[in-house]
């Protein structure tokens, strides 16, 4: 880890990867790029109504990350180390768990007409728990929208990730078992 320069953290809601990824920034003296859930208008309602809010709250975090990652690309990525609370990637990810069929279209077709690009990370640390664990950090943590996330959600979330790992080769893949890893209260 000490040569890379780009290190995304990802794995589903509740595992660790913010409280991971800046112990890790903090450790290597590295910059922190986090997700920003909290700034998305969408999201609280997405917990209640995800039939209704969906697209918007995909889209939202869609442009959020891409400006994200456009802002370190015009700040020179390779210039410092960067640790980064999640992929690129996950934005489709949960485009497919959370969207019917013509909205994934739609979707795809104003992701695609943005021609952007991610940088590829030097390691990808993909954090894996079982679904009993997500929901009780999520519940221990206390964010109020968080806690109507249900556990046939989390499943599916849980699914996608296993799914969309065990194919990866984009980069190097380390792959942790998070269910005894606690970032938030573990040393």
């Amino acid at each position: 880890m000490a040569n890379s320069r780009y290190i995304a953290i990802e794995g589903p809601i509740g595992v660790g990867k913010t409280s991971l990824a800046r112990r890790l920034a903090a450790a290597m003296s590295a910059e922190l790029l986090l997700e920003e859930p909290e700034t998305n208008p969408f999201l609280e309602r997405f917990y209640r109504e995800p039939d209704r809010v969906a697209l918007p709250t995909q889209l939202f975090f869609l442009f959020q990350r891409v400006q994200q990652i456009e802002q370190l690309r015009q700040a020179d990525i390779f210039s410092d180390t960067r640790i980064s609370d999640y992929l690129m990637d996950k934005d489709r990810l949960f485009a497919e768990i959370n969207l019917g069929q013509n909205e994934l279209s739609l979707y795809d077709k104003v992701a695609e007409s943005l021609a952007f690009s991610p940088p590829v990370p030097d390691l990808v640390v993909y954090l894996q728990a079982p679904v009993d664990t997500l929901l009780f950090r999520i519940s221990r943590r206390g964010i109020d929208a968080e806690r109507r996330i249900g556990r046939r959600y989390l499943e599916r979330l849980a699914e996608g990730y296993a799914r969309f790992f065990h194919d990866y080769a984009a980069a190097p893949l380390l792959i942790v078992n998070a269910a005894v890893i606690d970032p938030v209260h573990n040393d």
